[in-house]
């Protein structure tokens, strides 16, 4: 949206609230042409703000769901011009993967963001991702909380065979 839309309003604040009705409102459909409007507003980081948003709800409901891929393809055209959105979708899919047991790189993890390493170390169970994040996790927070989820996992597996 530019000041040219009807309908404009020059407080971000009065933009935004109207932009998270409408990712309320609308229908799936109608989600990309919607997310491509959006992050024209003049404010990037509102709209950005505005789009994650309904990003991080969607992926969110879609993530064990076959519908996922198909969604995530349809959202990285109107995204693809907005680097933070292109990224948080791109994190969206690496959680899916890490979720679904599926192949990940770690590396992929350990460039991620604060909010999917941190989301991830408080989340996930899998052995093999809290000890990627213990080790080589961005923050303190994230390796400290890593590191202690990592060992309640281990003291849950079973034991080996007694001999």
């Amino acid at each position: 949206m530019s000041a040219d839309d009807p309908g404009w309003d020059p407080d971000e604040h009065v933009r935004f609230a109207r932009y998270r009705r409408a990712f309320d409102e609308v229908a799936p459909a109608n989600a990309a042409s919607l997310i491509a409007r959006v992050l024209t507003d003049p404010d990037k980081a509102m709209a950005n703000s505005a789009v994650c948003e309904y990003l991080d709800g969607r992926a969110a409901e879609l993530l064990t769901d076959p519908g996922y891929p198909a969604w995530c393809l349809e959202m990285t055209g109107p995204v693809g011009v907005d680097d933070f959105s292109t990224r948080r979708l791109n994190e969206w899919t690496l959680l899916r993967a890490m979720t679904l047991n599926e192949p990940w790189d770690a590396e992929n993890l350990l460039t991620a963001s604060n909010w999917l390493q941190l989301r991830t170390a408080e989340k996930f169970s899998d052995v093999t991702v809290l000890e990627v994040l213990a080790e080589s996790g961005r923050t303190r927070r994230i390796r400290n909380i890593a590191e202690s989820r990592l060992s309640a996992a281990q003291r849950s597996m079973p034991a080996g065979p007694v001999r």
